[in-house]
């Protein structure tokens, strides 16, 4: 019985073998491996006797049998008997031969079996072998196959055989005359000569240690003697390689005369194939294995070969490596090999062939030799030893060389010399001058190639950088050979780009040094250590820029030379790689070496600028406070010195590297702060004035930063020096700089114009630095003397007497910036108030001139900015300017700005900051005038300059006017002092200039203008006596009102300019009130119309507000308006006369409801203004919409008519009385007075609306309307749908937004409802929807609201019953229902509903009852019995044909199941589980989630009680719920999830509890297979008995209609059958499960059929 059913599985799964898809194949040939492992005996029989069987089963398939055969072979090679050897090894050995040509995979796979089996049964397989395997007779080729692959697999046992194969196999190799059978006896012949020397190297592990090398020796040279002389020239490449790989082990083997004879052809014939192969890895592997033969027999004859073979081998290794083929790689490491082998027997000859190849300009060879040579220095140490100097000597070319690739192979070749002591030798330090070289250059030269694949790890620089830092720290040697000599490459520029590499190496060359020698100077400047050679390769610079040679004796750099240079690359401290950490830390270091005193200081100060970096990234540091913070460094450094002498010198070498930073301008700039900041420390004053001449005369004027490093540098001198400084600078003006002659035609004599304007550019700078950093009390005296005067020489220009005006833009700058630094010293000294500015009126004429002469219509310089911040600070010293000088100031300035065209957003973001920057020095300006003339008087001559602007066309024109305004009227505020109480008689004015701006296009403007009227409230309350600190109420209501002016919306900003205007005329005083109704309504004809309609607005709200003081102006008010209705002919401004005209006169008393009713639908928009004219009074409001609810609801709202006598059913047209109504209705309710009224009358017209919407779903317009709305469409018409229901949901709208249910409105909006209440197939959830938010927002409003809806359940119409049963059973989702304690008559409602005709009433009733477990937990006990009556009453409902009402039960009781007492639970919880049961594999996907869910909940509501007939449906229903966990659609998972983690506590097995609450948590990803498999554990383990029934039902699932379903079925009874121990096999029904298994292996769905074969290969188990 077991053998007969292993065969049969074996049988099902190997016809199995043959399925197209190669997965499915794979898989069938697990499950074979698998039946295998568990009877290897049975199933190899099985196999051997189905191969035998089935002679014409294809190759392919009879490859993946052996395969199989020989994966069980090998795990069970020690289970296997002789007779099944013996049978599998005659299978194998027949499959191998059976074909005589060559079929690879499947004489390969009988091949492996035979060689899996030889690891036990050598013997036996040996024995059929070499029956195949006979004198004289040429061999299958993979018999020879088999025996070479032997030896490797079982070197002890075929090792004694290798004698007779040998013998036997010589005389065949004359037979073998195709290539392909050559090339196996080459192999053959590697692997016995591998198999030979593994076996001798491990004699003392042998059975037969007495095995010698000579029992082989002359059978492998006769192979040896064919393969070289016969097979090697043959043109067959394959075979040429197979035989060079032969050779290489077999030349260990020939007899050592032998080889010594056979070298001298040996040698040449493998060099050879160098040319013949382009793939020559085989090749220099073998040619290694020769090479290490011939060097251990020590051969001579290997001197006489020396030169072809370094030629060939140099050939190799100069071939252009490519990272990404390890073929070449690996070749270029077997040639590396052969070299080292020749270095070690040959040094002398290989350094005199490889040496002079470092010569040739040739890339590839001069790379190569290099890689050659770092080999062998570091592989043949020893021999090197005595050739450093000449292979040191020899690198003389390559460090000239240019190209990146020989660069990088050099710097690795000095790594390796540093190691081994070469750079301690002479002619080390050009080494290592040369690695420094290659860390200084530019990362931008070095772009990688396209076929470099990692560029920044290997560029010349990236390796340089890591070889300098390695070799200066982790090789000890070289501490002594770096230090101090790394020191010289600080200074010279062109070693800029090694810094901080530099850096780095010194600070832990010189710490190393500190630890050894604490207290020691850490530079020893000698004269005797001077090296020659390295100060003529380091101090003869052509140019000064070309180093900075100023060193101390000898030529290491001076302390001075070093904290100069490290001090201004800090300067821009990440650039290289990060050079000022690097730099400040060597500083730090070196401490002791700069100067004795600053130790201790510089140990608290360097951190804290280390800290201060490590805060901020390249684009987060601000550039101005990093240069002060190091400024403060230097002053503090100097502090602690107090030495002249240092500090001179330290000057004096500042100067010196100066001309060397030309090309950093940043650093230059900040070294001539530098040498400010030292200047100001010395108090020599012969030195200070002997540099700043130096400076004067060799600054390069053309460039703007180094006018800019000149001027500051003059500045921070001049603090400590202002005489001296101030002298320097007269006398270089009076110098011959700038003489000129008298002619005009020499006028170009001595320099050119732009030349000396540069020149006068650069001085007028350093004046107005030095008055700006020069102290307060000692400017005021020199400002006008000493100061202004040479400015003002050196600005004009005379020739012939005449004046001539520049046109150098950067000389006009820098005269503005002098007299904004001029100026603003002056006002921030102490005596600023008593100082009499004489030339104050031609400086600020100068700056307008400037100013003016600027294009009006762009701004590309900061002169206007920088004239206009002169002009403020001059215009607040005495004397005061002239009324028109002020007015010209004013109107020239704003001339100058606010024309300007903007930038658009983003485009140039220097321009925007530019433009930002000018606009704040304007408002500056305007203020500082204001501040002149604190008065009503005063602001008003501000606001003209302004008003042309503020009313421009130019959008933008007005923005800026506006801002300005809001600027000097905050300042005016701020600054406000009254004496006595006066009238601010210009209010009005003032207020009806800006509050329609309210409403300007632009929101800028719009938030300007309520800036500005809340400023003049506050004004006007200054006035009236209040305090500055008092805060008004009704003013910051102004503030609240921002926010309504950022949407463009016009409504929004229209109510917004309303509830401004009620605040302007809550604070307004009445004699300026006219004032301002006068000024607003010039307003009414501005061009901006939304400024026009907030005039109207707010007019209106003026006239409404404070008409009753008006009595007396009525007339003219009157007049006004009937001037400005004929000049305009706007229809908002008709609208707002006639409102206005209406709130002077009196309210309309009349209602016009039925004519207004009879009018033409749709209503015209004077109809409509109509109709919202009514909602003015809230009494008049109530009656009409009373009037409007009547006409609605007294019509029938649809008539039923068929199109034509054939339609089906009948098309449902509105009636028009309703419809017109409904349209009234939602224009009353529109407006904004009509929310009285809507309040009042809200329960029933929210219902008769709700309805009115359910009863119109569906329905059309009549025929005349149709095709009015379509003539009307998009016209002014119709501005609102007249479809009936959008109509009635749009009245509904408006009427929650005039009840103040605004957030209802929001919300239905947010979630689509409008759009679902108005759809057939959304409608219930629109209500759902509505009622949910009702509940949430408008719950105060719901008692009135149920009772009227209360009311239309009995209505003859079924679409009112649904939608009213939708609306209440919602409520009872909510809470609210509790609150207003409507819980008991809502149920009882509903309940009486349960028999009602229509299916969708009756589910929608079940729907509300099980909502009671949201809103009402805590009441689902007491109503338990009606609750569970009515949803298994909904299970059974039998009149609904498509289950929905018992979808809906089903759903109800999982919500309710958890609430209901147990009693009331348990006589129903076997029918219900009975009764959903049929649901679980329904085609459609919500009954199925429903009912898995529930049957969840079921089994939670057990746990801990779970009575053995439940217990029946819970083990039932297990299988199903497993299996559904493969559902396709997610919800069903999802609930099968839950589901099985409420069944596990009813088993009554914690192991699976435990498993269904760790792999089955919502939301976590599940691995199905580990699941699965673990659970089968568990039931097998605890439950066996219910594999039976587990796996039956699994069976019914192998006919599933979903794919990953079936797939899962099998999975189920695989993972069953794995974990179940084998005695229960007589519960399951073999023949049936293996049948339909079977049967599997032919679906359609290649997953399935795998699932199908995994299982068949674990049924061994029931064998």
């Amino acid at each position: 019985m077991t053998e007969s059913y292993v065969k049969k599985l074996s049988t099902i799964l190997l016809d199995a073998v043959t399925d197209k898809d190669p997965l499915v194949q794979e898989q069938v040939c697990s499950a074979l491996c698998a039946l295998g492992d568990s009877q290897p005996e049975e199933a190899l029989r099985a196999w051997e006797e189905y191969l035998r069987q089935h002679g014409k089963l294809a190759h392919p398939y009879r490859t993946m049998i052996l395969r199989a055969m020989e994966v069980v072979v090998s795990n069970h090679i020690s289970e296997l008997d002789k007779d099944m050897a013996r049978a599998i090894i005659l299978l194998a050995s027949s499959e191998m031969t059976k074909a005589k040509e060559l079929v690879y995979d499947w004489q390969q796979a009988a091949s492996n079996v035979l060689v899996a089996v030889g690891k036990r049964f050598i013997g036996r397989v040996m024995e059929e072998m070499l029956s195949k395997f006979q004198p004289g007779i040429l061999p299958h080729c993979f018999v020879v196959q088999t025996l070479a692959n032997l030896s490797v697999s079982n070197v002890f046992g075929m090792v004694p055989f290798l004698t007779s194969i040998l013998n036997t196999m010589l005389p065949m190799l004359g037979m073998a005359k195709h290539d392909t059978m050559r090339v196996v006896f080459c192999c053959a012949l590697q692997h016995f000569s591998e198999s030979t020397l593994e076996y001798l190297a491990n004699l003392d592990q042998a059975p037969d240690p007495t095995v010698r090398k000579d029992a082989f020796a002359t059978d492998i040279f006769s192979a040896y003697h064919i393969l070289f002389h016969n097979w090697l020239q043959s043109r067959e490449a394959k075979l040429r390689l197979a035989v060079v790989e032969a050779l290489g082990p077999m030349s260990h083997l020939l007899p050592s005369e032998k080889l010594e004879e056979q070298l001298p052809k040996l040698l040449p014939g493998v060099l050879a194939l160098y040319r013949k192969h382009a793939e020559t890895f085989h090749v220099s592997k073998s040619l290694g294995q020769i090479l290490e033969a011939a060097v251990s027999v020590g051969s001579r004859t290997l001197e006489v070969q020396l030169d072809s073979l370094l030629a060939a081998l140099h050939a190799q290794v100069c071939v252009p490596v490519e990272s990404s083929s390890p073929v070449v790689m690996n070749n270029q490491k077997e040639v590396l090999r052969c070299f080292t082998v020749l270095a070690c027997c040959s040094p002398d000859r290989l350094l005199s062939f490889l040496l002079p190849k470092l010569d040739a300009s040739n890339e590839r060879t001069r790379v190569g030799t290099l890689q050659v040579l770092r080999h062998i220095i570091n592989s043949a140490a020893a021999q090197m030893e005595v050739k450093k100097p000449f292979i040191l000597s020899s690198l003389r070319l390559p460090l000239l060389d240019t190209n990146s690739k020989v660069k990088r192979a050099v710097v690795q070749v000095i790594s390796a010399m540093a190691h081994h002591g070469y750079l301690e030798q002479p002619g080390g330090e050009a080494m290592i001058e040369y690695i420094v070289q290659q860390c200084a250059l530019s990362p931008e030269t070095e772009r990688p190639g396209p076929d470099s694949e990692d560029p920044t790890a290997n560029s010349v620089r990236a390796v340089s950088i890591s070889t300098l830092y390695l070799v200066s720290t982790t090789v000890d040697r070289m501490s002594d050979v770096l230090w101090p000599y790394l020191l010289e490459f600080l200074t010279p520029l062109r070693f800029t780009g090694a810094l901080t590499p530099l850096c780095k190496s010194l600070v832990h060359l010189a710490q190393k040094r500190q630890e050894v020698g604490a207290d020691a100077l850490l530079i020893q400047y000698d004269d005797s250590k001077a090296s020659p050679r390295t100060a003529d390769r380091l101090g003869h610079c052509r140019q000064p820029s070309e180093c900075f040679h100023h060193l101390f004796p000898g030529t290491l750099p001076s302390p001075y030379a070093i904290t100069t240079r490290l001090l201004a690359v800090s300067s821009n401290p990440y650039l290289g790689d990060g050079r000022g950490v690097a730099s400040l830390r060597l500083l730090s270091v070196l401490h002791r070496d700069i100067h004795p005193l600053l130790g201790q200081r510089w140990a608290t100060t360097i951190p804290l600028l280390l800290d201060y970096l490590d805060e901020y990234t390249e684009e987060s540091l601000s550039q101005k406070e990093w240069e002060e913070k190091l400024l403060m460094f230097l002053r503090d450094t100097l502090t602690v010195v107090s030495d002249n002498t240092w500090t001179c010198q330290l000057s004096l070498e500042m100067c010196k590297q100066l001309p060397c930073y030309s090309e950093t301008p940043r650093e230059k700039n900040f070294l001539y702060k530098c040498i400010g900041t030292t200047l100001g420390a010395t108090s020599r004053k012969e030195v200070v004035r002997e540099h700043l001449q130096e400076l004067l005369e060799t600054a390069r004027y053309q460039e703007e930063a180094e006018r800019e490093g000149l001027a500051h540098c003059f500045g921070i001198c001049a603090i400590s020096h202002l005489d001296d400084t101030l002298a320097q600078l007269e006398d270089f003006v009076k110098s011959d700089v700038f003489r000129k002659s008298v002619g005009i035609f020499n006028i170009f004599k001595d320099r050119s114009e732009n030349e000396v304007d540069k020149v006068k550019s650069a001085l007028i700078l350093c004046y107005g630095h030095v008055a700006a950093q020069a102290p307060r009390e000692l400017v005021l005296a020199k400002v006008e003397s000493d100061i202004l005067r040479n400015v003002f020489q050196c600005f004009h220009t005379k020739v012939l007497g005449i004046k001539v005006e520049t046109k150098d833009p950067a000389l006009k700058l820098c005269l503005v910036q002098t007299v904004c630094m001029a100026s603003q010293a002056i006002c921030s000294s102490a005596q600023a108030g008593s100082f009499h500015f004489s030339q104050k009126a031609e400086l600020v004429a100068q700056m307008m001139e400037f100013i003016r002469a600027e294009p009006p219509d762009s701004l590309r310089t900061p002169i206007r900015k920088k004239a206009m911040l002169a002009c403020t600070y001059l215009v607040s010293l005495e004397p005061a300017l002239e009324e028109q000088t002020q007015a010209d100031v004013i109107h020239g300035c704003l001339h100058s700005i606010m024309a300007v065209v903007p930038v658009p957003e983003g485009e140039d973001g220097h321009q925007e900051s530019l433009y930002l920057d000018t606009v704040h020095a304007l408002e500056d300006l305007l203020t500082s005038l204001l501040r002149r003339n604190m008065t009503p008087q005063g602001l008003q001559i501000m606001v003209e300059h302004l008003s042309p602007w503020i009313k421009s066309p130019r959008g933008h024109e007005r923005t800026r006017a506006l801002g300005l305004s809001a600027c000097l009227l905050r300042f005016f505020l701020e600054h406000l002092h009254i004496s006595a109480l006066v009238p601010f008689h210009n209010l009005g004015l003032l207020v009806g200039l800006f509050s329609p701006r309210c409403a300007d296009l632009w929101s800028a403007t719009r938030q300007e203008a309520v800036s500005c009227v809340y400023s003049l409230l506050y004004l006007q309350l200054g006035y009236e006596g209040f305090s500055r600190d008092y805060r008004d109420d009704v003013a910051e209501r102004l503030l609240t009102l921002k926010d309504g002016l950022v949407h463009p919306d016009p409504a929004i900003l229209l109510h917004t300019c309303h509830s401004i205007a009620q605040i302007i005329g809550k604070r307004l005083p009445p004699d300026q009130l006219i004032s301002l109704l006068l000024t607003m309504f010039e307003g009414l004809g501005d061009p901006d119309k939304n400024c026009s309609r907030a005039a109207t607005v707010m007019i209106n709200s003026l006239l409404k507000e404070r008409g009753n003081m008006l009595l007396e102006k009525v007339p003219e008010i009157v007049s006004v308006l009937r001037s400005k209705l004929q000049e305009t002919r706007e229809e908002y401004v008709l609208q707002a006369a006639q409102h206005s005209v209406y709130l002077l006169a009196s309210q309309h008393r009349t209602a016009v409801v039925s004519s207004l009713l009879g009018s033409p639908l749709p209503f015209d928009s004077h109809t409509c203004t109509l109709w919202r004219a009514l909602a003015v009074e809230p009494s008049l409001t109530t009656q009409v919409l009373g009037l409007l609810l009547e006409k609605m609801s007294r019509d029938v709202p649809f008539k039923e008519s068929r199109a034509c006598l054939l339609s089906c059913s009948p098309d449902r047209v509105a009636t028009l009385l309703p419809l017109a109504a409904t349209c009234a209705l939602r224009e009353v309710t529109s407006a904004p007075a009509s929310g009285p009224a809507v309040l009042e009358l809200y329960p029933q017209l929210f219902v008769a609306l709700l309805l009115r919407i359910s009863c119109t779903v569906g329905v059309q317009l009549p025929r005349n309307l149709q095709a009015k709305e379509k003539r009307s469409a998009g016209s002014a018409l119709a501005p609102r749908n007249l479809e009936p229901c959008s109509s009635a949901v749009d009245a509904l709208q408006t009427m929650l937004l005039r009840g103040g249910n605004e957030d209802v409105v929001q919300r239905m909006e947010l979630e689509g409802a409008w759009e679902l209440l108005r759809t057939s197939a959304g409608h219930e959830e629109g209500v759902a929807r509505l009622a949910s938010a009702m509940a949430k927002f408008a719950g105060p409003r719901l008692p009135l609201v149920m009772k009227e809806l209360v009311n239309s359940q009995s209505s003859v119409y079924e679409i009112q019953r649904v939608t009213s049963t939708a609306f209440l059973a919602e409520l009872l989702n909510s809470n609210v229902v509790n609150d207003l304690m409507l819980l008991e008559s809502l149920l009882d409602n509903l309940a009486a509903r349960q028999k009602d005709t229509c299916a969708s009433v009756r589910r929608l009733v079940l729907r509300g009852l099980a909502n009671i477990a949201s809103s009402s937990p805590d009441k689902v006990r007491a109503h338990g019995p009606q609750l569970l009556t009515a949803m298994i009453g909904g299970l059974d409902d039998g009149d609904d044909r498509h289950s929905l009402v018992a979808l809906e039960a089903m759903v109800g009781l999982a919500r309710l199941l958890d609430l209901v007492e147990p009693r009331d639970l348990r006589p129903v919880l076997l029918h219900v589980a009975i009764r959903i049961r049929p649901f679980f594999d329904s085609e459609k996907m919500e009954f199925r989630s429903a009912s898995i869910r529930l049957f969840g909940y079921l089994n939670k509501a057990c746990h801990g009680d779970c009575e053995d007939v439940f217990l029946e449906q819970v083990v039932g229903g297990l299988a199903p719920l497993l299996l559904h966990l493969r559902d396709p659609q997610a919800p069903v998972a999802s609930a099968c999830r839950f589901a099985l983690r409420m069944c596990g506590p009813n088993l009554e097995c914690e192991e699976l509890a435990a498993a269904f609450q760790k792999h089955l948590q919502e939301g976590w990803s599940l691995h199905f297979g580990e699941f699965l498999n673990t659970t089968c554990k568990h039931l097998m383990h605890h439950f066996p008995d219910l594999l039976g029934r587990l796996v039956s039902t699994s069976l019914f699932y192998f006919k599933s209609s979903w794919e990953d379903i079936r797939a899962a079925a099998p999975m189920l009874t695989g993972f069953l059958v794995l974990h179940v121990e084998p005695e229960h096999r007589l519960q399951v029904d073999l023949e049936q499960l293996t049948a339909a298994l079977q049967l599997l292996l032919k679906d359609p769905a290649p997953a399935v059929r795998m699932k199908a074969a995994e299982t068949l290969g674990r049924l061994v188990k029931f064998a």
